[in-house]
């Protein structure tokens, strides 16, 4: 069994605990993120704009919605390059509906992909599971070394694995494959965006050189 370097050990211990943030509270929960953000931002494919908006987002889509409606639904919003996933468990199609037509009309999102399933709200015991799938996901990706494991972002409900990025076609199949093999992962959902290799080097060029200029 191949075993991984001490460097990628911390990587993957990073990751993992990136992936259990949202059942962490405080402040030790808000510096975690700060530094996970700060040591991924720079791979990452996005532009600082997008990442920016991608985080607005998320705040405002969680305090947009009704306390009422959060009540009766279990909700997660992920945004990635100003497209929204939305992700739980809500009663009804009409709340369903609801949410996505919330979230689409806050500021700089470009589009919604609802994933929201109707049922009753999940356990803790069951995101537990969901968080460790998604840390697993993301350890395998850095295993296999075919491709950064920054450049594409993982989400887990109920078993089920999403795929959000900026990537080619080689590293689209291959995130594919490595997730659907990882254990746990019952069901993988492709939202990746797919870029020809030309527009990937295209936009690491121009994050290079605004990286450089801003120095």
């Amino acid at each position: 069994m191949m075993h991984l370097s001490k460097s990628r050990r911390y990587v993957c211990l990073a990751l993992a605990l990136a992936a259990t943030l949202p059942l962490l509270q405080g402040c030790f929960g808000i510096a975690l993120v700060g530094a996970t953000t700060g040591a991924l931002a720079v791979s990452d494919r996005r532009s600082i704009g997008a990442q920016t908006d991608d985080q607005a987002i998320e705040l405002k889509a969680s305090a947009r919605l009704s306390p009422s409606l959060k009540k009766v639904s279990h909700l997660n919003f992920t945004s990635y390059n100003r497209r929204v996933l939305l992700t739980g468990e809500v009663p009804n199609e009409t709340v369903k509906a609801q949410v996505a037509e919330e979230v689409s009309r806050i500021e700089n999102v470009q589009g919604i992909y609802n994933e929201l399933i109707i049922a009753g709200n999940s356990s803790l015991a069951s995101r537990s599971s969901d968080s460790y799938v998604t840390s697993k996901v993301k350890a395998r990706f850095i295993d296999a070394e075919a491709f950064s494991a920054n450049h594409v972002k993982v989400v887990t409900e109920a078993g089920t694995v999403f795929l959000l990025g900026i990537v080619n076609q080689r590293e689209a199949d291959a995130a594919i494959r490595v997730a659907r093999f990882t254990s746990g992962v019952q069901k993988v959902v492709n939202v990746l965006k797919v870029e020809s290799d030309a527009e990937i080097r295209r936009i690491e060029n121009t994050l290079a050189n605004s990286a450089t200029s801003n120095k």
